[in-house]
């Protein structure tokens, strides 16, 4: 019966030491609470789980986003979540804008570092900032590709944003005053129904995030701030430094999405939620596996 004991004893030893030792191995991943989080969380979690055997804890749609993360992040209750440089710069560094993209990129990377102890990884491909869109009949009718080409035309087109986009310095004013816009008519509409208006031809022209996933559904094309009016929000993954120390092996796995995610890409995947009602990690695996990376 001893023998019998100790051996049970041993066994249950070992089962602890491996729970344990498997409970070490974990990271948690965050998103805040929007389609374009929901599956970008969803790729770094696959992504981690098949390349190596680190388990993830999903804590998705955190109401507040960045300013409720940022702080669990300091506190390391996350560990990794996705991020935009416009939003890390003048958000959560309150510093003066910068309207180069490579520039705001790397700034924000070596605050985050010094300050925070925090690692931007490599960008994804895409810039998720605030844009102008339009019907992509209009776009070719008169030949548009920038604000530029916009404002030339614009005494002919009608243009439709949300209340406060007309009020903002950095809205509708300070676009007029760069581009020297002047739109033959402007209409006030409910955020919600912007969509629906441009697709009603009631507005030509409308504010946008350059990856929405309606772009697809109302066939609008997102014309190029050419004069670099709009912060760029730039897409990457950020990581606690002491999370890299523990998990090495963690970098080169989660920098597999370095450039792989194109506008035109996110633009479809948030369309596949947010229209299709697709699941956010089959999208986020169909993706993956499309790019080989699993």
């Amino acid at each position: 019966m001893k023998k019998i004991f100790t051996l049970i004893l041993v066994i249950f030893m070992v089962a602890i030491f491996v729970g344990c030792d498997k409970d070490e191995k974990k990271v948690v991943i965050a998103s805040k609470p929007v389609t374009e989080q929901y599956i970008l969380a969803e790729i770094l979690t696959l992504l981690i789980e098949e390349h190596t055997d680190i388990k993830v804890e999903k804590k998705l749609g955190i109401g507040g986003g960045t300013s409720n993360i940022h702080p669990a992040m300091l506190k390391g209750e996350i560990d990794i979540y996705p991020e935009y440089t416009g939003t890390g710069w003048l958000f959560v560094l309150k510093e003066d804008l910068i309207a180069d993209p490579n520039e705001l990129y790397e700034a924000v990377k070596t605050k985050y570092k010094e300050e925070f102890g925090i690692q931007w990884l490599d960008i994804y491909g895409f810039n998720n900032t605030y844009a102008l869109a339009v019907k992509n009949d209009i776009a070719k009718k008169y030949n548009l590709e920038t604000y530029d080409d916009l404002a030339k035309v614009s005494n002919q087109l009608t243009f439709g944003a949300e209340y406060d986009f007309f009020e903002r310095e950095d809205g509708y004013n300070g676009l007029k005053k760069v581009y020297g816009l002047n739109f033959k008519d402007t209409k006030e509409i409910d955020v919600g129904l912007k969509y629906e208006a441009i697709g009603n031809d009631q507005v030509d022209v409308i504010n946008a995030f350059s990856t929405d996933g309606l772009l697809k559904e109302y066939d609008l094309k997102v014309l190029e701030d050419n004069k670099n009016f709009f912060p760029p929000y730039q897409a990457a993954t950020l990581v606690r430094e002491e999370t890299l120390e523990k998990y090495p092996e963690l970098r080169a796995v989660l920098d597999k999405l370095a450039g792989k995610i194109s506008e035109e890409e996110m633009i479809l995947l948030n369309f596949y939620v947010d229209k299709e009602k697709q699941d956010p990690e089959e999208v986020a695996r169909d993706f993956l596996e499309e790019k080989g990376l699993i």
